[in-house]
């Protein structure tokens, strides 16, 4: 069963068949294989302060969209409140838009020179991806001069600065919250996530059309990512990278 569809914040891309990207190191890859799932990270683990975030424009903006009365200000922060707490029950599993490889791509997200990225298009992933999952493409705006669209809990997760813009991404998202044991009594804030992130089982064999070893990558390792691969019964093919073609003078 494909992805939720028709959601209003997760988009797809304008064309359906571009390739996806994710770049990792051999271990995480190794992983991939053996468990055939993929793994979304917790969002408050990120790096990056403001997933989750509303822009700095919106608490500007708010008085003159919503007229004089507004949003009261308790209201706020309870929104505010709910908001931060659901980072640590949201998870996100980030791929790369792009027809070609990226340079810039392996260097910020494969650690050593013994990494791969795996291909796939958005469509494969939306189609191997379990109901109760988002996927949708990652809008970059102005945090200090652009709206962030309100009404749903989830646009802040399809939102990031234009700082990012370079990432091109395309996001898969669940969000698991602890059901109420008293509802009556609503949200216990208070509740800890233990769970580093979640995974969701996908098919590989479905999903992924090419794996690429790094460009600066030696013979020997590519030659043991084709070997692991073929163990694993995966029937993709394995191509050295595009950029570690010899240059002609």
């Amino acid at each position: 069963m494909p992805a939720e569809t028709d959601h209003p914040c997760f988009l797809p891309p304008e064309d359906k068949s571009v390739k996806i990207w994710r770049y990792m190191d051999f271990t995480k890859f190794v992983s991939l294989l053996e468990t055939e799932s993929l793994f979304l990270s917790r969002v408050d683990k990120f790096e990056d302060p403001y997933e989750g975030a509303t822009s700095h424009a919106n608490a500007i903006m708010r008085p003159y969209l919503y007229g004089e009365k507004g949003i009261p200000k308790e209201a706020l922060q309870q929104l505010s409140k709910f908001t931060k707490w659901t980072r640590s029950w949201t998870y996100v599993n980030c791929w790369h838009m792009n027809n070609t490889e990226s340079a810039a791509m392996w260097k910020l997200y494969a650690q050593t020179n013994e990494a791969v990225a795996i291909q796939s298009t958005y469509t494969k992933l939306h189609d191997n991806l379990a109901k109760d999952t988002y996927v949708g493409v990652v809008h970059y705006i102005d945090y200090d001069k652009d709206w962030l669209p309100e009404g749903n809990g989830f646009w802040p997760y399809v939102h990031k600065r234009q700082s990012f813009e370079h990432e091109k991404e395309l996001r898969v998202l669940i969000q698991d919250l602890p059901s109420l044991e008293e509802p009556d009594k609503g949200l216990d804030y208070s509740l800890v996530n233990n769970e580093f992130g979640k995974s969701i089982k996908v098919d590989l064999k479905k999903l992924i059309e090419n794996v690429y070893v790094s460009p600066v990558a030696p013979k020997w390792f590519f030659e043991v990512v084709a070997g692991v691969a073929k163990r694993y019964g995966c029937d993709f093919e394995v191509k050295q990278s595009n950029l570690a073609k010899e240059p002609v003078f």
